[in-house]
């Protein structure tokens, strides 16, 4: 019995339960994707901020398993808000997941413990007594699935290696989001423009009281609890061909349309992407307002980058004008070109907000905050 069990140990045959284990977790490496990224911005209030951190600890069980974050927080009233969520909305996000689970459960965890730090955040944030508000547009890479939660109008964007573009946010404008004004009145807030005595009404569609453009935001106290901070989040799957995320405030995205920013980077490395990106938006626009860009690569194993593109035809002021309203009022439409080509799987997507749903969920929150 004892010679038997030797001559197994030592056939050539046999290989020992650490070695295959060793193979598998090789094998599983070399099929994960790579991240490269990089960042540009031009500051003209000095209220964007934003966040990149790579190789973060991924499942508990499972030291080998990391995964990306990145963040724009895009500032108003002040920076106080968005420096407070750059610094404080990851570890909130991680602290409602719960502990022990396995790698496909804590995907399925990753939604609704963003909505979790986005509350956490918010609160502990009014708490301060201060009057700032940011926008926050923070996505989480795990391998081949994205996951994105925003709030206002810093947008995500993803272009895949077949020149499809896809909004992975949700603008929350007052102006052009319908479903958000009939949220806001529904809950018993007011919408409207600016009103000067004996004059016209002015300006973008805003929130009452307060006068916020925003219907979504974190901090904002002083302007009451018809603005929120639920985010919308949405999770992909891409293919294993990967894709390219641009992520960036609205300094950009009131200057180039999300096709015409994909297209204004194709084939350029993601540091200069990003240089491009903002660079296109200021030859369009001008410095009107801060503005930040952060592109991402996710790149298949043994898949190196692509040349740099030729030298593009500049396009007119007036064409680039019309472009960026084209398709400014197109994010639904662009949101839905992916699944119907199937470049991604989408997993999960959840954006309301309604008055008698947020009580459940700030709730269910606020009580474990």
């Amino acid at each position: 019995m004892g010679s038997r069990v030797e001559s197994h140990q030592h056939h050539p045959d046999y290989v020992s339960l650490a070695a295959l284990m060793s193979r598998e977790l090789k094998s599983e490496k070399m099929k994960n994707p790579s991240v490269r990224f990089g960042c540009a911005a031009q500051s003209r209030k000095g209220e964007d901020y934003f966040m990149m951190k790579t190789d973060c600890q991924g499942l508990d069980e499972n030291p080998s398993s990391t995964f990306s974050v990145f963040g724009i927080f895009d500032g108003h009233n002040g920076d106080a808000a968005a420096i407070y969520s750059k610094d404080h909305l990851f570890s909130h996000v991680l602290d409602a997941i719960p502990r022990g689970l396995g790698r496909h459960e804590w995907l399925q965890a990753l939604p609704r413990a963003l909505v979790a730090g986005f509350v956490k955040t918010d609160k502990q944030f009014q708490s301060k007594g201060l009057t700032s508000g940011t926008t926050a547009t923070f996505v989480i890479i795990d391998e081949w699935t994205v996951t994105v939660a925003s709030v206002g109008d810093s947008r995500c964007i993803l272009d895949t290696p077949d020149g499809a573009v896809s909004v992975l946010t949700v603008d929350h404008r007052l102006e052009e989001n319908t479903e958000e004004r009939e949220r806001v009145t529904a809950s018993g807030g007011e919408v409207g423009r600016l009103n000067v005595i004996g004059g016209p009404e002015i300006g973008p569609l805003r929130c009452w009281p307060g006068g916020l453009c925003l219907s979504r935001s974190i901090g904002d106290m002083d302007v009451g609890e018809f603005i929120v901070p639920i985010p919308h989040v949405k999770q992909v799957k891409l293919s294993n061909r990967g894709g390219r995320l641009i992520i960036a405030s609205d300094g950009i995205w009131d200057a180039l349309s999300s096709e015409a920013a994909a297209g204004s980077c194709r084939r350029l490395p993601s540091e200069l992407a990003a240089r491009q990106v903002v660079k296109e938006a200021l030859r369009t626009r001008g410095l009107k307002d801060d503005t930040t860009c952060i592109v991402v690569d996710i790149i298949p194993p043994d898949n190196s980058l692509p040349p740099p593109s030729p030298p593009r035809k500049p396009q007119s002021k007036l064409r680039s004008m019309l472009l960026r309203t084209k398709f400014r009022g197109s994010v639904t439409k662009l949101s839905k070109k992916l699944s119907a080509v199937g470049i991604v799987e989408e997993l999960f997507e959840e954006g309301s907000a309604m008055l008698a749903e947020r009580s459940t969920i700030f709730y269910m929150f606020y009580m474990n905050i």
